[in-house]
């Protein structure tokens, strides 16, 4: 946290006669907080009369009334009554001079901090002041809090409750060695090692994940590949520390993306943004289950990358590898357990679920768009199941390089063609590609009116579409545009 405390100016250097001091009012403060200058701390330029007179020799000051011809002390003599006023003049222009210096620096200091005020947000009501007052002093401390800060604290006091841990637990073999004494010897003549022999089954935990509450009722959504062990039980623990027996309501079939349900009501759900109009640069807040040890661990960040393809895998016993479009890259850390978090934006929005980390880069970290997540909720509300609309064709995204190398006269779109290494053909049988027509070969120029490019790729638009919705495709076949008509069939959840 930033903490600005402003200085304190013109402390006096030694305390004067103040009995010999003339009388002048003492300078209010401009504004609280704002440094001031106070004149009665000041030495003069000029100095201040006593009654004595001076000169060259020890003089005797005499009282009035004395018949010795001298003049009254404390009086001048009548040759220098020119000479005191001329004196008196300059010392009241240069006093005159001073106090106006020290009025305009007054001026200037107000209209200045002022400003700096105004371009800090301070005046705004953006930014939040605190005065401390010591007690039993008039000594207080003024503490600027910026924008920024607050609102990334109200963000992460505002989540943090509907940001819930998940713990994977399965039935795991107990061994023991038959003999006490194995584990420490083994064989001493080299041998084969003794192995442990199983005892029994434990539930005990093999992984951790995180998770946000999106309704009131208990819904909770999470990565796929936190809750992929066949057999597991997951656990949810809320940020208050009580547990709930969690069950897999619906898995997304084409994106990294569950949804859990616990019993109860009234849970607090988060508050759903759009991710649509990110901005690269804008700061984001992941919060979650960080190394499966530290729940609701706060890092901030910006979004550092949009519209990113990769293709990531599970550390799990499953192995789990696919590929993942139209992730938002960012800095903030994310670390293993935060998958299934979320990241919001400084608004106090979910923009994202955080998914996946770069094990080679330092502060690269990924998460899925929340619009995709938005469309799971959606559907699961409604019919219980989450399921895609299927085209049924593997394709390669076509750009300059692919046009060449292929011989294109276009260099967009989605070329049909089998994936290396793949055993099915570049067409499915049986699919809703294959009863229209398509062929390998073909190009996808478009989509339902919208065409198809690196950036709005196949698969981010036929994901606006449902089961069962007709729509038209431009195709290029042998140098010549054709149109077809497809029934989109259903993909469905995977378990």
């Amino acid at each position: 946290m930033s903490i600005y405390e402003l200085p304190k100016f013109g402390q006096p250097q030694k305390e004067p006669n103040k009995d010999l001091q003339p009388k002048i009012p003492e300078t209010q403060p401009i504004e609280e907080g704002v440094p001031t200058i106070d004149i009665n701390q000041q030495s003069y330029p000029f100095p201040v009369k006593t009654a004595a007179r001076t000169g060259g020799a020890k003089e005797e000051a005499v009282m009035p009334g004395s018949v010795t011809g001298e003049p009254i002390a404390g009086q001048p003599a009548a040759g220098e009554t020119g000479k005191r006023s001329a004196s008196s003049l300059i010392g009241l222009a240069l006093a005159l001079a001073i106090f106006s210096g020290l009025a305009g620096g007054a001026f200037s200091g107000y209209y200045f901090y002022s400003k700096i005020k105004h371009e800090m947000g301070l005046n705004s009501g953006l930014g939040q002041t605190t005065v401390i007052q010591q007690q039993g002093t008039s000594t207080s401390t003024t503490v600027f809090q910026d924008s920024r800060e607050t609102k990334i604290i109200n963000t992460v006091k505002e989540n943090s409750p509907s940001v819930v841990s998940i713990t994977v637990s399965k039935n795991m073999p107990v061994y023991q060695y038959t003999d006490p004494f194995q584990y420490f010897f083994n064989d001493p003549f080299g041998g084969s090692p003794v192995v442990p022999q199983i005892q029994g089954y434990e539930m005990q935990p093999i992984g951790e994940g995180s998770g946000f509450i999106v309704s009131e009722d208990g819904l909770i959504l999470t990565n796929k590949h936190v809750v992929d062990q066949a057999g597991a039980q997951y656990t949810v623990v809320t940020s208050d520390k009580k547990e709930y027996t969690a069950k897999i309501l619906a898995t997304d079939p084409v994106q990294d993306i569950a949804i859990l349900k616990v019993d109860g009501t009234g849970f607090r759900p988060v508050n759903l943004g759009n991710s649509s109009d990110l901005q690269i640069g804008q700061t984001v807040i992941a919060i979650g289950n960080a190394l499966g040890e530290f729940p609701n661990t706060v890092s901030t960040g910006v979004v550092s990358g949009l519209a990113r393809s990769i293709t990531a895998s599970s550390g799990s016993q499953s192995q789990t590898s696919e590929k993942l479009d139209n992730v938002i890259q960012t800095d903030a850390a994310i670390n293993a357990g935060n998958s299934g978090g979320p990241l919001l934006n400084i608004s106090g929005e979910v923009i994202g679920m955080n998914t996946a980390i770069a094990v080679q880069g330092q502060g690269i970290g990924f998460a899925l768009p929340i619009d995709l997540a938005k469309r799971d909720i959606d559907q699961v509300k409604k019919d219980g199941k989450i399921s895609y609309p299927f085209l049924g064709i593997q394709y390669t995204l076509v750009n300059s390089e692919i046009a060449k190398k292929n011989g294109l006269s276009v260099d967009y779109g989605a070329l049909i063609t089998k994936n290396s290494g793949s055993a099915s053909s570049a067409v499915v049988a049986g699919s809703p590609a294959s009863k229209a027509g398509l062929k390998e070969g073909d190009v996808v120029l478009d989509f339902n009116g919208e065409k198809i490019t690196e950036d709005n790729t196949l698969s981010k638009i036929i994901s606006k579409y449902l089961p069962g919705d007709n729509v038209a495709l431009k195709v290029l076949r042998a140098g010549k545009e054709i149109s077809v008509g497809v029934t989109l069939g259903e993909y469905a959840q995977s378990k």
